[in-house]
């Protein structure tokens, strides 16, 4: 069944029916045309008439559009229903009666369309999309002037061009030399809105249209064979070539949208940036004598006092210091001043918090260290032999594995704690370096500034002789014009003179010996300060060491000083035996009974005796290990050997 709407399965048609009045054709993908209706406006009764080529109506069947009951096979009429409700029409049976009689049209997927029936002219529905692998039929198309025939659908798809950026021109070839520009606007004006035509002497023009995706449906029409009227004379014939056009206009057009486009993406980034940069401080306030008071109220309080240090800090960086205002601002660095008891009080109460939480912490953890050694010591006895024999395997196991992890946890907690009191050793032995350099660095600092005004004095001392130099030298010069008279005021004065530059020159004597005296007790404190650097040197890789000693020493555990006082292997026999057995062991990797084991040595020597050789075993922990093996009456004790596992242990 052919009909005239793509939501039902069928072609798309290449114009919408809805707005066009001329023939309906519907047409078959595997034969000629069947049928052409003419529909009205408002419904009314169609003609039917068949062409010349038309098969038999067995093989093909037409659909009368203004029948009102459905003449479809239905083999499943709640198939049919539930078909008809998803597109949102009243069901109807096979000779129209409604099948529900209380049918919702907005129950179905049209949900906002009214109701919908297939005896509906020119349904405004939009087609489905069409998939890309899927044929596209092509069929006749009817004009006033002209008619355009489809190619054949075997024939490969017409070559196009590689579509230059914004393109909105096509051009079009093969036109009849009858053409005129009224033909070639009826044909191309159902793709879109035509702004321009070109058209040439040579059966080709080139049309514009207004939107790019009007060029899509002008492309469509290539390949169709155009006639004008009914005539068939070769200069009203032709085959339609459409191809992509290159317009300087389309180009110009386009690169406008892209800097548009371009334009609106750097204001959207712009707008993002500001609104993600955080929001700048608030501008500082010009100086001025209301301003300056409420700032020096500001830094007596605590709560404002780093908005007004900024303040302050900002207008002496302008330049807002001179004679009037200098007087303000030494008392508001005065003010500033004070807060700095009370920074080094609030610095005193929170390291004082630090060290009795650290104390509270360090006696916690010290707690914590007595229980974990009770809870291991009760490991310990409960692996002696009294208690150890009584528990099952399975709880032998748990019982080995909790007292390694105890083990473990309880040495992690005794490094810290350890950890922690040579951290406060060290502390403490800064200190004392400290207090030793501070005091060495006062001296050190008495003397430089002792030194420093000696130079001065002595610097002082020497532009006073030069000045008396030159005093004198004025005094001769002008004896010398003077014609020698002997005045007995200028003699006095000369000798008073002299008196005075040789007690200048005697004091400085005085200073220049006490400077190289001072020089040189200043080179000794240099010596001193530099032999105490060394010594402390010395105590700091000596402490080292120690502190390492002390962690060697406390790390081994108790059961390694007892091997240490008394060694398990006490004379070169047992050292033989613990050898041949180990070697016997090693060979039997599934263990062997004391039995056994004292046959094999037997063998060596008759004079082994077993209790020895057990005795001898068990010492040996870290070396061979005894297991149960065997259930019930078969239940027997082996010994394995496990040097390899306990050398990592030891």
């Amino acid at each position: 069944f052919w009909l005239s709407f793509s939501s039902l399965g069928l072609n798309q048609l290449p114009f919408d029916p809805a707005n066009n009045n001329e023939p309906l054709q519907f047409g078959s993908a595997s034969g000629p045309l069947v049928t052409e209706g003419h529909i009205e406006n408002g419904g009314e009764s169609s003609k039917k008439r068949k062409r010349t080529n038309a098969p038999s109506a067995d093989s093909n069947r037409t659909l009368n559009v203004d029948s009102t009951v459905m003449t479809l096979p239905m083999s499943d009429p709640t198939a049919w229903a539930t078909a008809m409700n998803n597109l949102g029409m009243a069901p109807l049976g096979i000779a129209g009666q409604p099948i529900l009689p209380d049918f919702d049209p907005a129950l179905g997927m049209m949900t906002g369309i009214p109701p919908i029936t297939p005896m509906m002219p020119g349904l405004g529905i939009v087609p489905p999309p069409i998939p890309p692998d899927m044929p596209v039929v092509k069929e006749i198309i009817h004009c006033k002037s002209c008619t355009l025939f489809p190619p054949n659908p075997n024939l490969p798809p017409p070559a196009t061009r590689e579509r230059p950026p914004g393109c909105k021109t096509v051009f079009v070839g093969g036109l009849p030399e009858n053409g005129t520009e009224q033909i070639i606007v009826e044909v191309f004006e159902q793709c879109g809105e035509i702004i321009a035509i070109r058209k040439s002497k040579k059966n080709f023009c080139h049309i514009r249209f207004a939107e790019e995706y009007m060029v899509d449906k002008a492309l469509y029409l290539s390949g169709y064979r155009i006639r004008l009227g009914s005539s068939t004379d070769k200069k009203d014939t032709g085959r339609l070539h459409v191809d992509f056009a290159q317009a300087r206009d389309d180009l110009y057009e386009w690169e406008c949208k892209q800097r548009m486009l371009a334009r609106e993406e750097r204001h959207r980034r712009r707008m993002e940036e500001e609104r993600l940069r955080p929001p700048s401080p608030p501008p500082v306030v010009h100086y001025s004598d209301h301003e300056c008071s409420i700032v020096a109220e500001k830094l007596k309080d605590d709560s404002k006092f780093s908005e007004a240090v900024q303040t302050l800090l900002t207008w002496i960086e302008r330049g807002e210091v001179n004679r009037r205002s200098a007087n303000n601002f030494y008392s508001m660095i005065q003010s500033a001043n004070s807060h700095i008891r009370r920074l080094v009080n609030e610095k005193a109460a929170h390291e004082k918090d630090m060290e009795e939480a650290k104390e509270k912490f360090k006696q916690a953890l010290s707690g914590i260290l007595i229980q974990f050694e009770q809870i291991v010591a009760v490991y310990h006895s409960a692996s002696k032999q009294k208690a150890w024999d009584h528990f099952t395997k399975a709880q032998r196991k748990n019982i080995s594995v909790w007292c390694k992890q105890a083990e473990e946890i309880r040495n992690i907690h005794n490094d810290e704690l350890m950890g922690i009191r040579r951290e406060e050793e060290m502390e403490m032995s800064d200190d004392e370096i400290e207090e030793t350099t501070e005091t060495k660095e006062t001296e050190e600092s008495a003397l430089v500034s002792q030194a420093e005004a000696l130079k001065e004095e002595n610097d002082s001392l020497r532009w006073q002789l030069d000045a008396y130099r030159n005093e004198v030298e004025l005094l001769k010069q002008e004896q010398g014009k003077a014609h020698r008279e002997d005045d007995p005021n200028k003699e006095q004065q000369l000798k008073l003179l002299q008196q005075a530059l040789q007690g200048m020159q005697q004091h400085l004597l005085k200073v220049q010996e006490e400077y190289k005296r001072k020089e040189t007790e200043l080179e000794k404190v240099k010596d001193d300060k530099l032999q105490v650097e060394k010594m402390l040197e010395n105590l700091k890789e000596k402490e080292s060491c120690a502190s390492r000693l002390c962690t060697s020493s406390q790390d081994s555990d108790y059961p390694l000083e007892k091997t240490l006082n008394s060694s398990p292997i006490k004379s070169e026999r047992e050292a033989l035996l613990v050898g041949i057995i180990s070697t016997f062991l090693h060979v039997h990797p599934f263990g062997a009974s004391i039995e056994y084991i004292c046959s094999y040595l037997h063998r060596l020597d008759n004079k082994i005796c077993t209790s020895d050789v057990e005795c001898l075993m068990s010492r040996l922990q870290h070396t061979f290990k005894q297991e149960m093996t065997g259930v019930g009456a078969s239940l027997e004790k082996r010994w394995k050997f496990c040097g390899f596992e306990g050398l990592k242990l030891t």
